[in-house]
């Protein structure tokens, strides 16, 4: 959900990202990324808010997340929050869709002392979406990133994380996809034969 180009959480989220799929590819998993910067669909999300429909590359957003087998979460944090793109993106998401997959929360900030925004308001709301947030969350503030690159406390932090995501990945069943919010639930020749007491 960074607003800048370039964006130290799209950083943060590629490092994630990457050090996830190492973590799979270890542990005998094949691992596709597929990274969604909101940035690009700041208008749609807008739109999707005001009329409660999504525009087809929304969908196809909204689709890419509640159909992964593992979420990275990254923000910037702003005044002690997750970002305002970042909220209405996960407003859209319908309930249930999120329950037990696995999500890594990670944000960047100005200053070391915006972390706690992932304990009061980013693990809320996954816990909202009955996701499974790992442990470990990950925050990087300015100081964090030395020449470009993660120093190696950060580093440590990301692996950490990473390695959380990865396990819970690697027990869970693969994702079919996105649920279908027409499929029936029953059969249909069950509900014909059903005889009413």
């Amino acid at each position: 959900a960074g607003l800048s180009q370039p964006s130290s959480t799209r950083l943060l989220a590629d490092q994630l990202a990457a050090a996830t799929r190492d973590e799979l590819v270890g542990r005998g998993e094949t691992a596709e990324l597929r990274h969604v910067v909101l940035r690009e669909h700041a208008h749609d999300v807008t739109n999707n808010l005001i009329t409660g429909f999504p525009s087809e590359s929304l969908r196809a957003v909204l689709d890419t997340v509640t159909g992964a087998d593992g979420v990275i979460a990254v923000t910037p944090i702003f005044n002690a929050s997750y970002n305002g793109l970042f909220k209405s993106f996960f407003d859209l998401i319908e309930a249930d869709t999120l329950t037990d997959r696995p999500v890594l929360i990670a944000a960047t900030g100005g200053t070391a002392r915006h972390s706690l925004a992932m304990e009061h308001a980013m693990r809320p709301l996954f816990a909202y979406l009955h996701a499974v947030v790992v442990p470990t969350s990950v925050f990087a503030a300015p100081e964090d990133w030395a020449s470009g690159t993660a120093d190696a406390a950060l580093r440590s932090r990301i692996e950490r994380a990473a390695a959380e995501l990865a396990e819970q990945m690697h027990r869970r069943p693969v994702s079919t996809g996105p649920a279908d919010p027409f499929a029936l639930t029953t059969n249909f020749e069950d509900l014909l034969n059903r005889r009413e007491p």
